[in-house]
């Protein structure tokens, strides 16, 4: 594999001006090429667009947000130019966290195990606590559902409950099932009259009102089914 052969970024800068050009793209060209070289003159090897875009902006140059433009591939050549000059930004060294630090320090492996056991709970349980922060507006609706609300001059307002809305989802399926049809034929009841259940001797089971009752609670004034 060959070498790659670095250009000096000063003749990058010769060869963009040779191609001649606005005199504002000149004097923005050298301009990018001095921040460049004070960065460099500082140790720095960070060359990145963004960086060199912010030290571009502080000193009026241009918006380091032009840097991305089509336009703008003069200036991010000569950009790429010192990078490859200064070689590749010095990798940061990773952080290591404190708890790490005091695990390693506990020289018995079964106590260092129990600890991070114990320090990992504690970061779950850190965790959830700031999900909690996060969400300290919480808003509960603890209207009843199907309820209306009453209202009179000189007293707190009342909600009044409808019977069906004071029922469990099962305990209404009990109520309709107590006076469907298929129920009741299975038993050889019929329902008649003002809503008693006779049955096959036309003897009473329930008395008037029985079924009509329950669909008055259950709020389905409906024909009998």
């Amino acid at each position: 594999m060959m070498p790659s052969i670095t250009i000096h970024p000063d003749d990058v800068l010769a060869s963009l001006l040779a191609k001649g050009g606005r005199s504002q793209r000149q004097r923005n060209l050298t301009a990018v090429h001095e921040i460049c070289r004070r960065q460099h003159q500082t140790g720095s090897r960070d060359f990145s667009i963004p960086a060199i875009g912010r030290l571009c902006e502080t000193e009026g140059i241009l918006k380091g947000r032009a840097l991305y433009n089509a336009q703008s591939a003069d200036y991010r050549n000569l950009i790429e130019a010192w990078q490859g000059y200064a070689g590749p930004a010095a990798l940061k060294a990773p952080k290591v966290l404190a708890s790490h630090d005091y695990l390693m320090r506990i020289e018995d492996p079964a106590i260092r195990s129990l600890m991070q056991g114990i320090i990992s709970e504690r970061d779950r349980l850190k965790a959830q606590v700031n999900t909690l922060k996060a969400n300290t507006h919480i808003v509960v609706d603890r209207r009843p559902l199907g309820g209306n609300v009453v209202t009179s001059p000189g007293a707190a307002p009342v909600v009044l409950l409808p019977m069906e809305s004071q029922l469990t989802e099962s305990e209404k399926q009990a109520l309709r099932r107590a006076i469907s049809r298929e129920f009741l034929e299975d038993r050889g009841w019929q329902e008649v009259g003002l809503g008693e259940i006779v049955n096959e001797k036309g003897r009473t089971i329930f008395d008037p009102g029985y079924s009509t009752a329950i669909r008055k609670v259950l709020g389905d004034l409906k024909d009998r089914s």
